[in-house]
């Protein structure tokens, strides 16, 4: 798992696939229960991800995301059960302690953003799902919003990188008039980069990034584009300490 520091009581981990009981294309730590893996290896699979940053799988809670800039606060609901029945959207935000929410991916990015929780301000935390549909929408924004304002820092986990992501006209000039006509180089797209400027737009005065390719990095990571469709999910998992 990788670990974010962020500053504050924050917990925040972005999982690889490493560490789980799935086999096959979804060796072994995949989180994702829309596949044709065993639901209850997904179900063990999610429990070990809590366990390794302490969060209670019980009362976590996750999204049934759809690639929207839909971002709801967090409720507990448990998510090993399988069946539970998650909200519709592609964010989740909490400033309750000890509420863990885990989001998934497999190339779109796992982001996490934080309300600057030194100096006295109140702790509230965000996660993300950022794929290019909802980057371009301003699922950014949609985040921030959501904790309310103030001093905002964040960090985008391991996505697609701008090696691997080719895109279409129709995706390309949206992104060079958003965020700069550097963020496309030939048909590739720098979504890493795309996101970087897209928190730091809307108040995030320090953003982390992993730069890690999931598509390149097979044996780390799970790839949707890489594998054509037949794969797990990774993701990410955080809450207020």
């Amino acid at each position: 798992m990788i670990r974010w520091d962020a500053p504050g009581p924050y917990v925040v981990g972005f999982t690889t696939r490493a560490g789980g009981v799935s086999t096959g294309a979804y060796e072994s730590l995949n989180l994702g229960a829309l596949t044709e893996d065993d639901p209850l290896n997904v179900a063990e699979n999610r429990r070990r991800a809590c366990v390794e940053i302490e969060a209670d799988p019980e009362t976590a809670t996750m999204a049934w995301q759809h690639h929207s800039t839909d971002v709801r606060q967090a409720e507990s609901r448990g998510i090993v059960t399988p069946g539970t029945v998650f909200d519709r959207c592609d964010g989740l935000w909490s400033d309750q302690p000890r509420q863990a929410m885990m989001l998934l991916t497999a190339d779109c990015l796992p982001v996490a953003l934080a309300r600057d929780g030194t100096n006295g301000r109140t702790p509230a935390l965000a996660i993300l799902h950022v794929g290019w549909r909802g980057l371009i929408g301003g699922i950014a924004a949609a985040g921030a919003r959501a904790l309310g304002g103030g001093r905002l820092v964040g960090a985008i986990g391991p996505g697609i990188g701008p090696c691997c992501f080719e895109v279409g006209p129709e995706v390309a000039e949206p992104f060079r008039a958003a965020y700069g006509d550097d963020v496309v180089s030939g048909r590739n797209l720098d979504l890493w980069s795309a996101a970087e400027r897209a928190l730091r737009s809307v108040g995030c005065e320090e953003v982390e990034r992993t730069d890690l390719c999931t598509s390149c990095n097979a044996e780390l990571f799970f790839s949707h584009r890489r594998d054509q469709g037949v794969t797990g999910r990774q993701g990410v998992v955080a809450y207020i300490g």
